[in-house]
């Protein structure tokens, strides 16, 4: 074979490694964020084809301006019940953080995430939907469980893996269960509950049901292949199913660009998959709320899925096992442009009439004490460091609805040595 031709004078081939917009010790820099003014984006049509909606991937869908007002077509126009309904669930959702948090410095649990700076794209969404419409969590969307009502000590007993965790201690503190309301488990396995939420939408449409499901993943979660591969079966089978995408700019301690925040938005994923995509103001309640009403009536009337990319800011840490300091500028979340989403949906309620500042510190004050009595009462179920306090034999149960031959004897043989070696 002949050989090919010189290649001397061609420049050498270069690696591109993305670089974070900063580094510890150097000024906040948000110079590439762009931001545009609310109201400026039309509001389509449910029924309207992907193919003519792209810029709604590529600009973002915004509803409160900068002094709290509520403009343009994507307003909502939510009741007072439901805007204040609304700040309560996010503020409560914040002391439950707060409080959590201190009790994993205080070695009560041994692991929790909070999800500061992200309340709106949990709990603006879960209003938006049905109470029995099907969610498929990632593990910063606590707030879906405090908008739908769930006990607080529920969740600190899981929290806590004591006596009263209904999942015995088997999982991941903050990864929770509760299917009665329509919330299926946390999986920290990254981007697993995609596939979970279009194959239950599948199911859905093929039973004739009315019930969509939605699903949540952080954005360096699109970089998994379960990602792609849920789009793909959503895209075919017309799933009605919302694929939320919450892009906080950071997966643990590697930035959005590892994912391809450089390249395109991450609601342009939906553009080759032929999927409605919105890129919307993660921390506009108002914006969420609308999106998610908006994508839950296109799945309803059978036109399909719709991916939601949530523009928002990780304030705090990945978990309490992260140290942000360590990859990132000191003032970031300060400085962060599109705001905090609990101020602004308070300012949008003073504004309104409906609210004011003395309302909302003594509101505030009373969610602290709503959350400590919940730790409190959670806490006489034990703490870590005080043993499961979970009957020994559970380890058996709750696999198979009939226990099989070979693991009744392997019970019976651990009980036998574990009496012999700890008898009563």
């Amino acid at each position: 074979m002949a050989d090919g031709p010189a290649r001397t004078n061609l420049t050498p081939l270069s690696l591109h490694v993305p670089e974070p917009r900063s580094r510890p010790g150097d000024p906040v820099n948000f110079s590439d964020v762009e931001v545009p003014a609310a109201g400026l984006l039309a509001r389509p049509d449910e029924a309207t084809s992907p193919h003519d909606m792209r810029d709604l991937a590529f600009g973002m869908v915004r509803v409160l301006d900068d002094e709290g007002k509520a403009v343009g077509p994507w307003d909502p126009r939510l009741s007072d019940d439901t805007l204040l309904k609304m700040l309560r669930a996010m503020a409560l959702t914040r002391a439950f953080d707060e409080r959590l948090y201190r009790a994993q410095r205080q070695g009560k649990t041994s692991f929790y995430m909070k999800c500061t700076g992200e309340e709106a794209t949990s709990i603006a969404a879960a209003a938006a939907m049905q109470g029995d419409d099907m969610v498929f969590p990632s593990y910063r969307q606590q707030g879906i469980l405090i908008w739908r009502g769930y006990s607080l000590i529920e969740m600190i007993n899981q929290i806590f893996s004591n006596r009263g965790d209904k999942l015995k201690g088997r999982q991941l503190p903050i990864m929770y269960s509760v299917p009665e309301l329509s919330f299926f488990t946390i999986s920290g396995n990254l981007a697993t509950q995609y596939p979970q939420a279009v194959g239950w939408a599948m199911a859905s449409a093929i039973k004739g049901d009315t019930r969509i499901a939605s699903c949540w993943c952080g954005e360096g979660s699109t970089a998994e292949g379960d990602f792609h591969s849920a789009m793909t079966f959503a895209s075919v089978f017309n799933a009605p199913v919302i694929l939320n995408v919450v892009n906080n700019q950071w997966a643990i301690s590697s930035f959005s660009g590892f994912a391809g925040a450089e390249r395109t938005t991450f609601a342009a994923r939906a553009v080759g998959y032929g999927i409605a995509g919105l890129r919307i103001d993660g921390n506009d309640a108002l914006a969420v709320y609308a999106a998610t009403q908006w994508a839950a009536e296109r799945a309803r009337a059978n036109m399909g899925p719709t991916l939601i990319e949530h523009f928002t800011y990780r304030a705090e840490g990945h978990s309490t096992s992260d140290d942000p300091s360590a990859y990132r500028s000191a003032n970031e979340s300060a400085e962060w442009p599109l705001g905090d989403p609990i101020a602004r949906l308070k300012t949008h309620c003073i504004g309104l009439g409906i609210w004011d500042e003395d309302r909302h510190s003594a509101m505030d004050l009373e969610l602290a004490e709503t959350v400590k009595a919940a730790t409190k009462e959670a806490e006489k179920n034990g703490v870590l460091g005080h043993g499961m306090h979970q009957p020994f034999e559970t380890m058996f149960e709750d696999v198979f609805e009939d226990l099989p031959w070979h693991l009744k004897e392997q019970q019976t043989q651990a009980l036998e040595e574990r009496a012999a070696k700890w008898p009563k």
